[in-house]
């Protein structure tokens, strides 16, 4: 039981390394600029993370954890920052290589970004009292506003990737939240969210995933194009 989280996160990448390697898109071929923006991605939000435990804003259970912390935080929770992100990653540029053709034009993205990001202000002026509800959702309002000014191009295909990010993203931090096991291995403080959840998992956490593949990509793509000529070149 001890093992648990550091399972979630092993699993959570495992297939998508492993398939890194794939001689056709070989992604790994980017492992530099790839793990140089995931840990400044992993920066200030191991800082908010350190802030809200604490707080005791949220918090995770000894009896899923082997018990070793790093200022504040089990080390599980450090790995999550690298392997969860990277494991996002790989479905974002999978979709690039093999679905090239799967982006959005620019006046949806227009539309959805302006939707999203007047959602997430209204919901920081109103409950600007809560800790991890404004931490979230003003995260998410800035890094959108700078991708939808300077990296809009991003943005055609981040929606449809992060949706089907969605689908794994589902079953590890439901995992996570309690969806199958008999006490949550983070609990969360609902004094400093919205106390809205999807199943087992509060509605900031998706706010939470969006940023955090969304900035990876940002700082990415500061550092280097990644891109194919077409799906399928590179099978040597």
């Amino acid at each position: 039981m001890r093992w648990t989280y550091l399972l979630i996160d092993v699993f959570s990448i495992l297939v998508p390394f492993l398939y890194s390697f794939h001689p056709k898109m070989k992604l790994i071929q980017w492992w530099k600029p790839i793990f140089i923006a995931i840990s400044l991605t992993a920066i200030p939000f191991l800082a908010w993370d350190v802030f809200f435990t604490v707080k005791e804003i949220w918090g995770f259970n000894p009896k899923y954890l082997l018990g070793i912390n790093i200022i504040y935080l089990p080390l599980e929770e450090w790995l999550f920052f690298w392997m969860i992100p990277y494991a996002s990653l790989f479905i974002y540029y999978s979709l690039q290589y093999f679905k090239p053709n799967w982006v959005l034009t620019n006046q949806l993205v227009s539309i959805i970004s302006i939707l999203i990001l007047l959602l997430t202000f209204s919901i920081v002026i109103l409950h600007y009292n809560k800790w991890y509800t404004l931490v979230n959702y003003a995260t998410l309002f800035i890094i959108l506003l700078y991708a939808f000014l300077r990296k809009r191009h991003l943005l055609k295909r981040f929606f449809i990737a992060y949706l089907i990010v969605l689908i794994p993203f589902v079953l590890v931090n439901g995992t996570l939240t309690g969806m199958w096991t008999v006490e949550p291995i983070v609990w969360y403080n609902n004094a400093e969210n919205l106390g809205l959840r999807f199943i087992t998992i509060p509605v900031e956490d998706f706010a939470y995933a969006f940023s955090m593949l969304l900035l990876s990509l940002i700082l990415i793509d500061h550092q280097v194009k990644i891109e194919w000529n077409k799906p399928h070149s590179n099978s040597n």
